[in-house]
């Protein structure tokens, strides 16, 4: 069931089916994470251009996503206190209702000239509507072919309200965005990954991560305030 499992700092990255995994695991706060949509994605980006996108720039080395040919079941991870699914419009008939988050990842003056605009997250509880704009990096070949910005993440944990030194569940861990964010941002995280490939590439990344020097900002004294008699 479990074919790797590493803990590096505060993150854990395990090998394997994360539908076998996930129920045996203790002490989840929070699941966010970017399922596999069931749009059996063609995941050859060479193909597409558009806007800043010239044809052929991409990559047409990603295997297929693991599990996007059929229809995704988000009930396994729905049933958790707190929840965020992206490509929720793939399977929102199967979703109860919540509070949508919406990632716009283009200006304005790029709007309609290639692939989506936004994607969108379903977020357990409420109901309302919440955006967020973060750019990728321009003409930047990402380690996994719907790998999302770390700062996207991290801001999905803030709206999730999942608190510093919480446990995030990421069971289609990817390229380990989600852990770089728990990191970054002083909580922890399992991530689950099927493909060893992907699994290879966080725990390669985390490990770089964790390498980085911690910055440490010492307060500067303030100055004197003369009192005026």
């Amino acid at each position: 069931m479990i074919h790797e499992d590493i803990t590096l700092g505060p993150v854990r990255l395990i090998l394997g089916d994360c539908l076998k995994i996930a129920p045996t695991l203790e002490g989840v706060d929070a699941v966010i994470t970017d399922p596999p949509y069931g749009m059996n994605w063609n995941t050859d980006t060479t193909r597409f251009s558009g806007g800043a996108v010239e044809r052929g720039y991409g990559r047409n080395d990603y295997a297929p996503i693991h599990n996007d040919a059929g229809p995704f079941d988000p009930s396994p991870w729905a049933q958790f206190k707190k929840c965020v699914l992206f490509g929720s419009n793939h399977f929102g008939s199967r979703l109860p209702v919540g509070t949508t988050l919406v990632w716009i990842k283009r200006n304005d003056d790029a709007f309609q000239s290639f692939l989506s605009d936004a994607e969108v997250a379903w977020m357990k509880g409420g109901h309302g509507i919440y955006c967020r704009r973060v750019l990728p990096a321009p003409n930047q070949k990402g380690l996994h072919p719907t790998q999302k910005p770390v700062e996207l993440m991290s801001w999905c944990m803030d709206m999730a309200k999942v608190q510093q030194g919480h446990l995030i569940l990421d069971p289609y861990m990817g390229s380990g965005t989600t852990l770089i964010a728990a990191i970054r941002t002083g909580r922890r995280a399992i991530g689950i990954e099927i493909d060893p490939t992907h699994y290879r590439t966080a725990v390669e990344r985390v490990r770089r991560e964790l390498a980085q020097p911690t910055l440490q900002f010492e307060p500067q004294p303030q100055p004197k305030q003369e009192v005026l008699l």
